[in-house]
């Protein structure tokens, strides 16, 4: 069998600098010259957590060592590349645990268990790793493949989804791998999803793929005992319930115990080599979720029975953009009761950028992820994906910044409910009950969509001016007047819509009291609530506030662009 070393192979999907197309590099090559590649480019927003976790934020770590403190980290990010003393120091480090990084070694495959098997000598094929391929009962009566069908992967391909199962892999029942003393009737039962599955991710990016590894390496010391998996005794096919050292035992967990068979396809070389069949059994379970897990926000709860308060990661909701959780994104402190809290990451931002340490302009991106699981976590439901402009300043509370973006974002939230109780308003005139919130589209949805793009443009609006009050005002006049006519446009057409027996109206009797509603008092009341939310702009006023749009539509640098074309592509 030939071997795939992953150090010096190429496997890895970036993106290098200078509009370069993107390609496939060594882990060597990723690391060494980290500053020369704008970022990771995936398939599948998943693998972005993954790769970092798994492989490229582990590797740094543990060869360079943890920054220790604010001023070390603000020291190695300035740099904006590694050293040459740095580059040797990972280069001796990759040297050292080559024989780990093997996809196909014999004994100890990178990230799986040498010669796992069933007690049936069962295998199943490789589309039980690809979350976006059909297995099992998933697979539509008249797709073009069936479950029989083999899905080849690459050695790289199948490097990624090795590790993307790690740490997203569905849950419940797995194949029971022989020589584990927990199996029953050949299964293991009670598997949860992967650890990023229960989580929210929230990733940090920066304008080079090094920046975006220093974004995601908490400062601070280091635990003795915390190793990444390629340092520990490899693993066998007995798993356990265990909680992580450090960050380094949690980034590189194995979930479960998973072995990839290559297969020598027509042809000579590395590149004949394909992956069609896997073995796939239990692995490592967390015993709890560390409070120091930096990829995820935080939900306060009351426990029952007055047991206190229970902190739980948050979770994205499918189809919501990023900048409508906002509030939670920039907690970087809990308030006194306060329901949520940022990321490790974002409050550590938060103190550098307090500290002088992190410039107020700098050209943050936010990536959120997440896997939306069927029944009983089984299945793949939905992927969730955004990336947002994110001003670090907007990170401290004490900061004018701050108060702008949650009052811009409220406000959207605050059109939209209005042009749904316009709706509402309307459909009980004409004798029909409202859209009910949880069925069917509501038209304020269609407010949201259409100020998405503004709000996007307006955060890279805020980083750029963020220091200047005025600039900040005049901004927040134009997002008003421009919010507002986006409103209009959809409560014109919900308007429009509007039948015949709504002019006249019907009465409501609610709670003992009778309501009249009709065309008239409905588009009053619309009005009311629209002057009420748009406080600094009316159409009454000066139109002067028109040459003040360019803070909002003129502000979008090329990385704003491309990150909004990604969004975009991922969402068709």
């Amino acid at each position: 069998m030939s071997m795939y070393d992953l150090i010096d192979s190429p496997w890895l999907p970036l993106r290098p600098k200078g509009g370069k197309a993107v390609g496939e590099f060594s882990l060597r090559e990723a690391l060494l010259d980290a500053s020369e590649f704008d970022s990771l480019t995936v398939d599948l927003p998943t693998h972005t957590p993954a790769l970092l976790r798994q492989v490229l934020l582990p590797v740094v770590m543990d060869a360079l060592g943890r920054p220790p403190d604010r001023q070390e980290w603000a020291r190695r990010f300035d740099a904006g590349h590694f050293t040459e003393q740095e580059q040797d120091t990972l280069g001796a480090y990759l040297e050292e645990h080559r024989p780990r990084f093997d996809l196909f070694h014999a004994e100890t495959p990178f990230a799986q268990v040498g010669g796992l098997r069933t007690a049936k000598n069962e295998t199943k094929g490789s589309a039980l790793l690809v979350a976006t391929a059909a297995a099992g009962n998933n697979v539509p009566l008249f797709a073009a493949r069936t479950e029989g069908d083999p899905l080849p992967l690459t050695p790289a391909q199948a490097a990624r989804w090795l590790l993307h199962t790690h740490c997203w892999d569905t849950a419940a029942i797995k194949s029971g791998a022989a020589g584990d003393p927990q199996v029953k009737a050949g299964k293991t039962m009670g598997n949860p999803t992967g650890p990023l599955g229960a989580l929210g991710v929230v990733v940090p990016v920066g304008r080079t793929l090094y920046e975006t590894l220093l974004l995601n390496i908490p400062f601070g010391t280091q635990p003795d005992d915390d190793l990444p998996h390629w340092r520990r005794e490899a693993p066998g096919p007995q798993w356990e319930v265990r909680a992580a050292t450090g960050l380094l035992d949690l980034w590189t967990w194995q979930s479960r115990r998973i072995r990839l068979i290559g297969e020598e396809t027509d042809g000579e070389g590395e590149g004949s080599v394909r992956v069609c069949r896997v073995v796939l059994c239990a692995g490592d379970r967390l015993r709890e979720l560390p409070e120091w897990e930096p990829h995820t926000m935080w939900n306060f709860q009351k426990a029952p029975k007055g047991g206190g308060t229970l902190r739980r990661p948050r979770r994205h909701t499918p189809g919501k953009a990023a900048w409508r959780g906002l509030n939670a994104l920039l907690a970087s402190e809990r308030q006194e009761g306060g329901d949520f809290e940022t990321s490790v990451l974002l409050r550590q931002l938060a103190g550098l950028q307090a500290e002088g340490l992190l410039g107020f302009d700098y050209p943050l991106q936010v990536e959120t992820i997440a896997i939306t699981y069927g029944t009983q976590s089984a299945v793949v439901e939905d992927i969730v994906f955004d990336a947002i402009p994110l001003p670090v300043a907007a990170l401290r509370a004490d900061e004018d910044v701050y108060g702008v973006l949650l009052e811009v974002t409220e406000q959207a939230e605050a059109l939209a409910r209005a042009v749904n109780n316009l709706s509402a308003d309307l459909r009980r005139a004409a004798g029909a009950d409202p859209i009910p919130w949880d069925k069917g589209q509501r038209p304020g949805e269609f407010v949201l969509h259409a100020l998405d793009p503004l709000v996007r443009r307006f955060l890279v609006g805020v980083r750029a001016s963020a220091s200047d009050p005025d600039v900040l005002e005049r901004g927040r006049g134009a997002w008003e007047k421009i919010a507002r006519e986006r409103t209009w446009e959809v409560a014109e057409k919900v308007l429009a819509g509007a039948t015949n027996s709504a002019f006249a109206g019907r009465a409501v009797e609610k709670n003992g009291r009778e309501f009249t509603y009709r065309l008239a008092s409905a588009e009053q009341n619309f009005h009311r609530q629209i002057a009420t939310i748009l406080t600094r702009y009316t159409p009454a006023a000066d139109d002067s506030a028109e040459e003040d749009v360019s803070l909002i539509e003129d502000a979008v640098s090329p990385l704003e662009e491309a990150v909004s074309a990604a969004v975009t592509a991922q969402t068709l």
